[in-house]
């Protein structure tokens, strides 16, 4: 199978001369990122870092057959309604929007070959009220419509929040035995996992040691992508291919190593910035992704010499080429505080063509050529404009979009992930700047032993 690419020329003093990095700086650093290559990988599978065994036996076999069991069971699904939020989602779009038509859910049932996805990643009641009422419409007794509610506890209020909804929706329907149910949880503990066993409920597992943004190659993002028709045993071929690569001791034969110092060196360099530009719609959502992933892994408060220090780049999404009209301004003659990376695609699924004879000299250059050739015309362009200004940039090229080159993408940035924390000297397993916010919406809807957080919260804001 074609593997994707890494190029990382354009950080490089080669391309940008004094604002890039040197063969020298490189040199000086070989020995630490061996070392972090060595304790990432020999923390592999264990602890928080289980996730590394998704894509290996035993855990891929286990997963595939629950799925594949499961998968067969609901055959007669004709819609699927994901309830969840932030890695019980985030994933699952993405998978969808990279591997399936972005016109899925228009497409007539004998066209489509899977249910309708609908994500429900939000509280918004703008969003989640008209989806349900669609659902409804589409599907009135609800007997051919599945909800997979992902939550690792059961107590993330939003999921639950929904799940309440829809468990109303399915009992005013006469649907309620909870066969139209399927929960993605903790296989052995928790509220979701108490409400599964009480109410006969299928589920899935979420393994320990696969925390949220991890977990797009777990039950949690292959559950809805098997229901739809995606190959997962591609996407699973694709990460333990990348896995392989990743467990390379020598760095410049290592990618997630090469990818995680340069991205941190450039950090060094004042570039907090980090920017993911695909150029490609169906992989915008794998930015939204990878989002999640960079910014909640490393941006941390550690105990520095004496004092705390924050660490953690703050990731951008862009598209190419819509936001080369909105943002590469600021990226060449702004501050030089970016670093871009491009996604490309060396083959796309639709040709689209230019037809000639137009009759506009000065667009005559556009003839009988078609709509890949010129966003691949627009992406060079880019990065040509960006290495003018010495501005840092990278590209990951993917063949095609196939499982096998997602799963890949996936894998890189999860490793690289893994070893940045390391080399930032964090965790990136833990999250603990987000435990405030939810225990204090416990506070503010009423729950029992919150109610502190009430008058803290109108101290603060008034």
């Amino acid at each position: 199978m074609d593997q994707i690419r890494l190029d990382l020329a354009g950080c490089t003093e080669a391309r940008l001369g004094a604002a890039g990095v040197s063969p020298a700086d490189l040199g000086s650093s070989r020995d630490a990122v061996a070392e972090t290559i060595e304790r990432v990988n020999a923390a592999a599978g264990q602890g928080m870092a289980a996730w590394r065994s998704l894509p290996l036996d035993p855990m891929r076999s286990a997963h595939l057959e629950a799925i594949s069991n499961l998968v067969h069971k609901h055959k007669d699904v004709k819609t699927i309604v994901v309830l969840g939020i932030g890695g019980s989602a985030l994933g699952t779009i993405a998978l969808h929007a990279a591997l399936q038509p972005l016109t899925w859910n228009l497409l007539p049932d004998e066209e489509r070959g899977g249910p309708r996805l609908f994500v429900l990643d939000n509280i918004d009641p703008d969003f989640v009220g008209p989806v349900l009422q669609e659902v409804r419409r589409i599907d009135p007794g609800l007997e051919h419509t599945l909800f997979n509610v992902i939550s690792k506890s059961g107590e993330t209020a939003e999921t639950a929040a929904q799940l309440m909804i829809v468990h109303s929706m399915l009992k005013s329907a006469g649907n309620e035995t909870g066969g139209r149910i399927v929960a993605t949880t903790d296989a052995r503990r928790g509220t979701l996992r108490t409400l599964c066993n009480e109410r006969a409920w299928d589920t899935l597992p979420i393994p320990d040691g696969v925390g949220g943004r991890f977990s797009v190659l777990s039950p949690v993002g292959l559950f809805p992508a098997a229901l739809s028709g995606i190959d997962i045993g591609g996407l699973l071929d694709g990460a333990a291919a990348m896995d392989s690569a990743s467990r390379a001791t020598d760095e410049a034969a290592n990618p997630a190593a090469r990818l995680a110092w340069m991205l941190l060196e450039q950090t060094r360099r004042g570039r907090h910035n980090h920017v993911l530009m695909p150029y490609s719609n169906r992989l915008a959502m794998l930015a939204d992704w990878y989002r999640q992933l960079w910014a909640e892994s490393l941006g941390k408060l550690r105990q520095g010499k004496g004092k705390p220090e924050h660490t953690g780049p703050t990731p951008i999404r862009a598209l190419g080429a819509t936001d080369q009209h909105s943002q590469i301004q600021l990226y060449r003659d702004g501050p030089d505080d970016k670093v871009v990376g491009f996604v490309t695609l060396d083959e796309h699924e639709n040709t689209v063509k230019i037809p000639p004879r137009f009759g506009v000299e000065s667009l005559k250059y556009l003839e009988r050529s078609d709509l890949g050739q010129l966003l691949r015309a627009e992406q060079r362009a880019t990065e040509y404009a960006l290495a003018t200004s010495q501005r840092p940039h990278y590209t990951i090229g993917l063949p095609k979009l196939d499982a096998h080159s997602i799963g890949q993408f996936i894998w890189l940035w999860q490793v690289a992930t893994a070893m940045a924390g390391d080399m930032l000297g964090i965790d990136p397993y833990d999250q603990p700047a987000v435990d405030t916010g939810k225990q204090a919406t416990f506070g503010l809807m009423g729950r029992q032993g919150f109610d502190q957080w009430v008058s803290r919260v109108d101290e603060l804001l008034g």
